[in-house]
């Protein structure tokens, strides 16, 4: 999916990644949310990323009760927010209700509020960790198959949540599409992230020479499962521009694509691929 702004503009975008505790109180959540975008604008940033499920965390009843359309009430609230700060909002992730069937649903806002780009997670989080405890994504959600960018007039944005991070095939396609910045709001655990956070989500960055923003839950939700938070920002080379501390939290960096083009120049990586061996990446 390409949108509907198709100029790509200046080299030099002032972005914010948002770190936040979500809970069963979904009220909350939004002001919350609300506050954190707030301050997102007043430190300047032009682009502002929410975490994953950030409207709701509770058992599957109610997240049943709480899903939503799209465009619903919460969407139709961050459109307000991005319309009045004149910035483009990536509102995490929602579960979205749409025929009967439940998605992780990012959407992406540009500065008039409109809906530019939809993306549905791809990969679902059917796990059992070290400590024992199970995470079945499958049991309500169902898995998006469209992998998605838009061309705007700060940069080409691609898209992706969570545990989609560990699957490069995705963000290969990305970048071959010429994506410039992608988005992986999180709710990463505390016991994965621990180990795994950090050096996945350089390794994207690295293998795909783009930025990537990357804002995550942190604490304990209402179930009493913990979030390893460490909300990160980094650029084409892998260098952490930002990083969270252990609370919640808005995170800024400057992101200048006219180094992307300098490493990707420098660096041909991505052209170098024997395409001739892999194939699958169009």
């Amino acid at each position: 999916m390409v949108g509907l702004e198709m100029n790509v503009g200046s080299a030099m975008l002032k972005v914010a990644a948002v770190q936040m505790s979500s809970n069963s109180n979904k009220e909350n959540c939004l002001k919350k949310a609300e506050e954190f975008v707030f301050l997102a604008t007043e430190g300047g940033a032009e682009v502002v990323a929410l975490p994953e499920m950030f409207n709701f965390s509770g058992i599957i009843e109610k997240k049943k009760k709480n899903a939503e359309s799209i465009p619903g009430p919460t969407i139709n609230r961050l459109k307000e927010l991005a319309k009045k700060f004149r910035i483009y909002l990536l509102c995490g992730s929602i579960l979205e209700k749409h025929r009967g069937l439940f998605y992780n649903t990012s959407i992406f806002l540009n500065h008039q509020g409109e809906i530019i780009a939809k993306y549905r997670k791809m990969h679902l989080f059917d796990v059992t960790l070290p400590d024992g405890s199970s995470w079945r994504e499958s049991e309500l959600r169902t898995a998006g198959n469209e992998v998605v960018k838009v061309a705007t007039s700060k940069a080409i944005f691609g898209f992706s949540i969570c545990y989609d991070v560990r699957f490069p095939e995705l963000y290969r396609k990305l970048a071959k599409g010429g994506t410039q910045i992608v988005f992986i709001p999180s709710a990463f655990t505390l016991e994965t992230g621990k180990d795994h956070w950090e050096t996945l989500v350089r390794a994207r960055s690295i293998e795909n020479q783009f930025y990537v923003i990357a804002p995550n839950q942190i604490g304990r939700d209402s179930q009493g499962r913990s979030y390893w938070g460490k909300s990160m920002i980094v650029d084409a080379w892998g260098t952490v521009l930002a990083k969270a501390p252990e609370k919640e939290c808005v995170i800024f960096a400057e992101i200048d694509l006219s180094l992307q083009e300098k490493i990707r120049r420098n660096l041909p990586s991505l052209s170098h691929m024997r395409k001739d061996l892999f194939d699958f990446i169009k």
